[in-house]
């Protein structure tokens, strides 16, 4: 069956067509589609999530501070806090949420990280997909299988809407990206294609209409944080698919709704920092102190 890209339905029918998990019918038709071999194109994938791994390591250094000084630090602080057992909601959510801050303040440092789909949604994939095979002593085959079916839910949102801040603001961006970490956790957990699919949907709708407004137009303030909400989205989102609680409206039609939320927004709001956050007087401020007074 040859996959367009234009339909998370489309993904849900090739699978239960073929009796797949969507992650495999994705690797067979890219090694098709590049005319190489599924080794060839798995190692790729493998190699980029060694990239994820070494992001999260390096981005916890205590130590690390951004050029701007906006950033650094959290991250290692927080993942104290989980390591002493006084964090208040589970290891899991502590965890994975640390490690979102970790890339995030890494990529903001000039850290070598993987785009997913994003530099400013770089954290959530990593951190929800790392911190679950940490917690549950999953092999990482099985994470790396899991990111084509993240990759493939992005390709859909890409083609259907965007995953571009300065488009779409950053639903596009970090709603995207909790989207696909929720798609693939729910397979990780052996959710169907359908349950998948209404993961998906559930964590688009819980960022319908967030816009994207960085201080001082870096990816630091409010970005990084919001990849932190974003891993807690993608678990959630997950939990509702697993238990059998479905999406009403079909995903198609919420990544399409999305676009049509990004095509209504304000200019002001989609990663040109002259609204939201990046207005208000701190925001102003701090751009000043960064890049000095405004002529």
């Amino acid at each position: 069956m040859k996959l367009n890209y234009h339909s998370v339905e489309e993904l849900v029918h090739a699978a239960s067509t073929y009796n797949k998990k969507i992650s495999e019918i994705i690797l067979e038709q890219q090694a098709f589609d590049m005319e190489t071999s599924m080794e060839q194109v798995y190692a790729t994938m493998e190699s980029s999530f060694d990239v994820m791994r070494q992001s999260v390591i390096s981005g916890l250094d205590e130590t690390l501070r951004s050029p701007s000084g906006l950033s650094g630090g959290a991250a290692a602080k927080l993942k104290k806090a989980v390591d002493e057992g006084k964090n208040h909601y589970g290891h899991l959510l502590g965890n994975a949420i640390s490690m979102a801050l970790a890339v995030t303040e890494y990529n903001s440092c000039m850290g070598k990280i993987v785009a997913a789909p994003t530099a400013g949604s770089c954290g959530v994939i990593p951190a929800a997909l790392i911190s679950v095979m940490e917690e549950y002593n999953l092999p990482s085959h099985t994470i790396i299988m899991s990111l084509f079916t993240a990759s493939a839910i992005g390709m859909v949102i890409a083609n259907l809407a965007s995953i571009a801040g300065a488009e779409g603001g950053c639903q596009a961006e970090v709603g995207s990206a909790s989207a696909m970490a929720a798609a693939a956790l729910t397979e990780i957990f052996d959710g169907t294609p359908q349950m998948v699919s209404d993961s998906c949907a559930i964590a688009l709708k819980n960022t319908m209409g967030l816009v994207c407004d960085p201080v001082a137009g870096l990816v630091e303030v409010p970005c990084i944080k919001r990849n932190a909400m974003g891993v807690a989205n993608a678990f959630t989102a997950s939990e509702l698919a697993l238990a059998g609680i479905n999406s009403i409206i079909p995903a198609d039609e919420v990544i399409l709704a999305m676009k049509q939320v990004g095509n209504q927004m304000s200019s002001s709001l989609k990663e040109t920092a002259e609204g939201g956050l990046a207005a208000t007087p701190t925001g102003c401020r701090l751009c000043s102190q960064i890049f000095g007074p405004r002529l």
